[in-house]
Parts: C-alpha cells; sequence; structure tokens
C-alpha cells in the first residue's frame, strides 16, 4: 500500500477525533445556537461568514474543522480506490465518506432545531464514521508495523486510561464542566479506538473481548452526552470498571500469547487467540 494512503487515513482520524471533542465542547460551552441560528453562516461581518464573538467563534471554528476534516476523509477515499490499498481499506473509507452527507445535514439540524434525538443522532453518527476510519488506519498499517507488540501495547493503553475515565466520570469526582467533559471524552475515545483496534486485528476470545468492550464504552460515551441522576451516574462508573477488567484480561492473554510464542520463535505472526 502506498504511504499516502496510510497517512491520509491516519489524518482522517486524527481530524475526526478532534473534530468530536470540538463538538463537545461546542455543546457544553452553549456555543452551538450562538451563529443565530443560522447554518451554515454564522452572526459576524461579511454578511455572517465571520463569527462576531467568541462564543460565535468556537462554533464557526467546529464548522471549518469539520469542513477540512470532510476533505481530508473524502481525499483518503479516492486515494485508496485509485492506489493499491486493501478492498477492505477502500470500503472502510467509502462508508465512511457515504455516511458524511448525514453527518452535514444532522449538524445543520443541530443548529436550526436543536432537538435531543438529533442531538444524539449526530454524535452516533459521527462516531459510526470514527470507527470506520480507525478500522481504515488499523488494516492500511497493520502490514508495516509489529503487530502483535502493537495489539499489546494498545490493550495496555486502554486498561491504563480507564481509571482516568472512570474518574472524569459525569459529576463523580469534578463538576461535569466543559473542560472536564472533553478531557471525559478526549480519554474515553482513546480507549474506545484502542480496543477497536484490538478487536479489528484479533481472533477468538480476544476479540469478542475486545469488542464487547469497546461496544460498551459506546454505549458510556452516547450516554454521557445526556443528563441523568445519580442511578446513571452509577452505571457509568460500573461500565467504567467492567470494560477496565475487560482490557486486563485481553492485555494478559496478549501477554501470555507472546510469551507461549518465545520458545518458537518469538512474536511472529498474527494470532488471535
Amino acid at each position: 500500500m502506498d504511504q499516502r494512503t496510510r497517512r491520509l487515513a491516519g489524518a482522517s482520524v486524527a481530524l475526526t477525533f478532534v473534530l468530536v471533542l470540538l463538538g463537545v465542547y461546542t455543546a457544553a460551552a452553549g456555543a452551538g445556537l450562538t451563529c443565530g441560528q443560522r447554518w451554515p453562516l454564522c452572526d459576524g461581518a461579511v454578511f455572517g461568514l465571520f463569527p462576531a464573538d467568541f462564543p460565535s467563534f468556537v462554533e464557526w471554528f467546529h464548522r471549518l474543522w469539520a469542513m477540512i476534516t470532510g476533505f481530508v476523509v473524502i481525499g483518503a477515499t479516492i486515494s485508496a480506490w485509485r492506489g493499491e490499498a486493501s478492498r477492505r481499506v477502500a470500503y472502510a473509507l467509502a462508508g465512511a465518506t457515504l455516511i458524511l452527507p448525514s453527518q452535514i445535514v444532522l449538524g445543520a439540524l443541530t443548529v436550526t432545531r436543536y432537538e435531543l434525538l438529533i442531538l444524539v443522532a449526530h454524535f452516533v453518527t459521527a462516531f459510526a464514521i470514527l470507527t470506520l476510519l480507525v478500522a481504515a488506519a488499523v488494516w492500511a498499517y497493520e502490514g508495516s508495523v509489529d503487530l502483535p507488540a502493537r495489539r499489546r501495547q494498545a490493550a495496555l493503553l486502554a486498561a491504563g486510561l480507564l481509571p482516568f475515565y472512570a474518574l472524569l466520570s459525569p459529576r463523580l469526582v469534578f463538576v461535569y464542566s466543559p473542560a472536564v467533559q472533553v478531557a471525559f471524552y478526549a480519554v474515553g475515545m482513546a480507549v474506545y479506538a484502542a480496543l477497536v483496534a484490538v478487536a479489528l486485528t484479533s481472533g477468538g476470545r480476544i476479540r469478542a473481548l475486545a469488542g464487547g468492550g469497546s461496544a460498551v464504552l459506546f454505549v458510556e460515551l452516547v450516554a454521557g452526552r445526556q443528563s441523568y441522576g445519580a442511578t446513571g451516574e452509577l452505571l457509568m462508573v460500573v461500565g467504567a470498571l467492567v470494560t477496565f477488567v475487560v482490557a486486563g484480561v485481553v492485555a494478559w492473554r496478549l501477554h501470555a500469547e507472546r510469551d507461549a510464542r518465545r520458545p518458537t520463535g518469538g512474536d511472529g505472526a498474527a494470532s488471535g487467540d
């Protein structure tokens, strides 16, 4: 596979990751409607093309970043289909590109209508795009890295970050301010991406465990966008602990798998279980 497609796939993940965090901050800071419910325009100079103050700048910048990200995703897709990318990389990028129009429409509706169902759909669609891009990047780099080592590192990263994710859970220790929400989602999405990467490059029980852990985390991150009482907050912590145990078991099994291979030649090729 050519380096251009690999780099574009990796850039797409990074840009989308930041885009989701920008969306979280925009909503948490109450900046989503500061452009006067105008879309794609704002409330500033040059017939509303630019923001008038800092809150509207937050919303405006979020839209600008979304546009840049969309172009990079489309570029990665074109590069994959025109180059030497594997079919699964090309299909994953194409899937993300096909979802983009619905995400744009939902983004517009969050400004013009601002309803709970639309907000949830917008967030879920963003995560669907992120998941497809993570898959594309993982598969794009699969043949150029030490896969067993990277898989173990991803599992250890997930397990190591989950205690911080639990501490940042809504209103457990900290006031759920915009900064705390961004930190919560940054850590949660990093764990989610790591578990997805392990699931995509493994088989057997390891794939099932990593996939199940990422599914629990996905539900938690969607739920974290809503308002709920003490029961919901407790369930968030329980879900984080369950995912922590799952990630720990995955890391332990991958470590044991490495030790089992050492007498016959070390880390060798990838294996699921």
